[in-house]
């Protein structure tokens, strides 16, 4: 069964509609017990880390999240999950799930006119080939919400970057997770791509 993990950050019935889409169901739970037994997990959200973790550590979604991870079960982070899994937010100062090595940082933009929040579609360009990236063209754009963004501490764990003023990792990995800064369930039929590559990648 794959669980969308349910942490009241939002956005869930989105990511469940596009999981149907390309022929999957899913269950939306923020059950512990229910997020261990599942077969695969994505693990959304918008918001603040620092709401979103406490959220986690009320609830004990943290350690089955990280039990989950632990099993070797396939993962999928996105947008605020992916900034979860690293170990450490400049928002709010906040502790996170340390799944990934590296810390999350604000944009803190020169004098180029861009804005904060990054907002809106941007190109993704992978430097690391990846069964969930499969057929993702340099020319291919996302859907972006944020205002921070990730610093993993090993340039192995990057797997595509994306242009705003810097470049900045937009989707990384490590062993059986790999999450997006941008949102594949937002992204019209390239991110309905990458959901289907996540649910028929075999770890």
């Amino acid at each position: 069964m794959l669980v969308i993990v349910d942490y009241k950050a939002g956005n869930l019935k989105s990511v469940e509609r596009a999981c149907r889409e390309v022929g999957v169901e899913a269950e939306i739970s923020g059950d512990p017990e229910k997020i261990r037994q599942a077969s695969r997990l994505i693990f959304p959200g918008v918001g603040a880390a620092g709401a979103a973790m406490a959220s986690l550590q009320e609830t004990g979604i943290d350690e089955a999240i990280r039990e989950f991870f632990n099993l070797g079960r396939p993962v999928l982070g996105i947008c605020l999950g992916l900034q979860i899994s690293l170990n450490y937010s400049e928002e709010n100062q906040t502790k996170t799930l340390d799944l990934i090595s590296g810390e999350v940082k604000k944009f803190r933009l020169k004098e180029t006119g861009l804005k904060i929040p990054h907002m809106g579609w941007n190109t993704v360009n992978v430097i690391q080939q990846h069964p969930v990236l499969d057929r993702i063209e340099p020319r291919d754009e996302f859907y972006f919400v944020h205002s921070y963004y990730a610093v993993p501490a090993k340039k192995e764990s990057v797997y595509a970057l994306t242009d705003y003023e810097d470049q900045f990792a937009s989707v990384i990995s490590k062993d059986n997770l790999i999450a997006t800064q941008f949102h594949p369930e937002k992204s019209g039929r390239v991110g309905l791509r990458l959901l289907s590559n996540f649910l028929r990648w075999q770890v």
